[in-house]
């Protein structure tokens, strides 16, 4: 009876916290606060034959080969921001799925500021807005970021659902912040909550869907080295393999 589709629910929902894990599982139904609200689906699916659609398929199939350094190349011919934008989506909804794992172990009690070790702490400020960062509980930080990143692709403006469609003027600074926020997060779960990762036994899919990100800032240069400290010892090992 474990298995099936629980009453109300959505199926591919249903299967895509399957497929990440039991722990997954187990905090998805005890806590539903990173869950369908938060996973960005596209207004519309990429219809079958499109560019746009032929664009998710290469992005799907050069990660499944296991060759994450050419899972993260622009495919030639194609256009860079389109590349962007398909990727982003992909990256939002590991990232999302990954916290919504150890969620209940973030607490404004047991994780009262968002930082990544003792030398990097990160405050928080509408983006746009003129109000100075604050500190804040990193489970709010983390809210905040995916809420804002899941309100950017849902905006036609910013991410366009028709192919025929232009992205903004602005749109390389706009998926450099969104790509820097993200980060921050990765930055969070290693430094605070690497533990209950392991006790999972989900270290290696959390390493793995790491490796693919830093690949693709890498490649195309989204996140400085700055903001990338916290986490220098992993990317090194990383760059070494």
């Amino acid at each position: 009876m474990a298995v099936v589709l629980p009453e109300g629910e959505d199926l591919n929902e249903w299967l895509a916290v399957n497929t990440v894990g039991s722990t997954i599982r187990m905090n998805r139904v005890k806590r539903k606060f990173f869950d369908k609200n938060k996973t960005f689906k596209p207004k519309k699916n990429y219809e079958k034959g499109t560019a746009r659609y032929d664009l998710h398929r290469k992005a799907k199939e050069t990660y499944s080969s296991g060759n994450l350094r050419m899972a993260v190349v622009l495919p030639e011919g194609e256009d860079l921001n389109e590349w962007l934008a398909v990727n982003t989506v992909d990256f939002y909804n590991q990232i999302n799925l990954i916290f919504g794992s150890i969620s209940t172990f973030c607490t404004a009690e047991i994780c009262p500021i968002m930082s990544a070790g003792s030398r990097f702490e990160y405050l928080w400020a509408d983006p746009g807005s003129k109000v100075r960062p604050q500190p804040v509980p990193a489970i709010q930080y983390i809210d905040n970021v995916l809420n804002w990143v899941k309100n950017l692709l849902e905006d036609e403006e910013i991410f366009p659902s028709s192919y025929e469609d232009s992205f903004p003027s602005n749109f390389a600074k706009i998926i450099k912040n969104v790509y820097k926020k993200l980060f921050r997060i990765y930055a969070h779960i290693y430094y605070s909550h690497f533990e209950q990762i392991m006790q999972s036994g989900e270290e290696a899919h959390l390493n793995t869907c790491f490796k693919h990100f830093y690949f693709f800032i890498r490649e195309f240069r989204l996140v400085d080295d700055r903001e990338m400290a916290p986490l220098a010892e992993l990317i090194q090992n990383i760059g070494d393999r």
